[in-house]
């Protein structure tokens, strides 16, 4: 019987170590997300082009606002044009959901600046796909 008991002990103990190391392993995995989401965001809003060079991939791939889309060298291009300035760039509401080595990052964004000298606003959601690979 006391044999049974520390079995069971054993398992339940088991469990609930596998319940609680696995949603703060994706609360890690997901800080290190937000973390280079909010290093972006900065690197986007100072015109960082050398920031964003390292941390976008090679086949990034990007729709703005206007529905233009953009590859990496182009969206590089597109921030550090002196023509466009980032006076504010927040995220908002973000949840990281975590597939493997994929994370997927979405909430909402809220942009204001001018380009060519004309202002300009936008309020919009945010899909962002980060894969580990």
């Amino acid at each position: 019987m006391k044999t049974k008991l520390l079995l069971v002990t054993f398992l339940l103990s088991v469990n609930l170590a596998a319940t609680f190391s696995a949603p703060q392993q994706q609360s890690e995995s997901a800080s290190k997300i937000l973390a280079l989401e909010d290093k972006w965001n900065e690197a986007y809003k100072q015109g960082d082009v050398a920031t964003m060079n390292s941390l976008l991939a090679d086949d990034f791939i990007i729709t703005i606002e206007d529905g233009t889309t953009f590859s990496k060298a182009g969206y590089i291009a597109h921030c550090g044009d002196t023509d466009n300035r980032v006076l504010i760039s927040e995220m908002s509401d973000l949840k990281v959901r975590m597939h493997g080595n994929t994370a997927i990052v979405t909430g909402g964004y809220h942009e204001k600046g001018t380009s060519k000298g004309r202002p300009y606003e936008y309020h919009d959601r945010l899909t962002d796909v980060l894969d580990d690979d």
